[in-house]
Parts: structure tokens; C-alpha cells; sequence
């Protein structure tokens, strides 16, 4: 057994985890940002864009802390 073997794989789960919360946090501004501008064109009023971006950023750094954000 080689003895970087433990360290490896501390680096490749970090990784793993940036990627998680990245993917997160993307994926949030991706929803709730196309849900604003959907309404926005469906309703024909023009501030639910930069609402659904607002909130789909709070809602998943709220995600990325609970779930990344406890050490075990």
C-alpha cells in the first residue's frame, strides 16, 4: 500500500465536493433564472428575471451549506 494513497483520495473527494457545490449553485441560477424570465415574458412585467436569479442563488448556497458545509 502506498503511503499517498490516503491523500489522493482526500484531494479527488475535495474535488469532487467543488464540483458538487459549483453544479449546485449553476443549476439553481440556471432554474429559478429561467423560471423568472418565463414568467416575465408570459406575464409581460420585466423584474421576475433578476428575482429568480436572486433566489435560486440564495436557495442553493443554502444547499451547498447544509449539504457541504458539515465536517464529519
Amino acid at each position: 500500500m502506498n503511503q499517498n494513497e490516503p491523500a489522493s483520495r482526500s484531494a479527488g473527494r475535495a474535488s469532487n465536493a467543488a464540483w458538487g457545490a459549483f453544479g449546485y449553485v449553476l443549476s439553481g441560477l440556471a432554474v429559478y433564472g429561467g423560471l423568472g424570465w418565463f414568467l416575465d415574458r408570459w406575464l409581460g412585467v420585466s423584474f421576475l428575471l433578476p428575482v429568480g436569479l436572486i433566489l435560486g442563488a440564495v436557495l442553493s448556497l443554502y444547499l451547498v451549506i447544509t449539504k457541504y458545509g458539515r465536517t464529519s
